[in-house]
């Protein structure tokens, strides 16, 4: 499609935007999307339109906001540009693109999380180092994932010992950024939440999983 990108990130907090058009000639064995760094990995693609605002969480705790059109369009064997400015052993775990009447979830490795109006998430200029999107402390863990959520939606949270839950959205709390968030599922000792995926419905109403 004319006037869509591609918008990659990393673990890194490296952004890379490519018009949809560059991959319209797929070979069998595949095609230069982007370049990584060999301590680098990439954790999310997503197709953007001009004018839509991008969404990322990070391990910490801390969020940014951007305008897609900061990210200039780029060849496909570039390497991008800076989004989210990390420090340490912080890393992006989720990139959304906002739809403003949704909600954003997020899920910490100890079981808890909650939803925030995206209206929270005031914008930010790219490559700073965000704002807080939940408390992480010794009760909460380390952010795991952060979706976009519609009352209508589901989710599923996968935990390190293979337990799965199926929740709501509707069921989470919707609170302020700078909480604590509520228990979204239990885990034991030495148990952590591995993932969590937002189960969407396509056309034919088959459920999948969108991770």
């Amino acid at each position: 499609e004319k006037d869509k990108h591609i918008v990659m990130v990393t673990k890194k907090g490296i952004i890379k935007k490519s018009n949809l058009m560059d991959f319209s000639n797929p070979r069998p064995s595949g095609i230069i999307a982007l370049k990584i760094k060999k301590d680098d990995a990439l954790i999310s693609a997503r197709i953007a339109s001009k004018d839509e605002d991008i969404f990322l969480a990070a391990r910490n705790g801390k969020a940014i906001r951007f305008k897609e059109s900061t990210v200039r369009p780029m060849g496909r064997s570039a390497s991008g540009v800076i989004a989210f400015r990390m420090k340490g052993d912080n890393e992006v775990v989720s990139m959304e693109i906002i739809n403003k009447e949704a909600t954003i979830l997020t899920a910490t490795s100890r079981g808890y999380g909650k939803r925030t109006a995206t209206e929270e998430y005031r914008e930010q200029g790219r490559g700073g180092q965000g704002i807080i999107t939940i408390t992480v402390n010794d009760r909460n863990g380390h952010v795991v994932g952060a979706h976009l959520l519609n009352d209508s939606d589901d989710i599923m949270i996968m935990t390190t010992k293979g337990k799965l839950i199926r929740l709501h959205a509707k069921d989470i709390s919707t609170i302020g950024r700078n909480t604590a968030g509520v228990r979204l599922v239990n885990v034991d000792e030495g148990e952590k939440v591995a993932s969590v995926a937002k189960i969407v419905e396509d056309e034919e109403e088959d459920r999948q999983i969108e991770m």
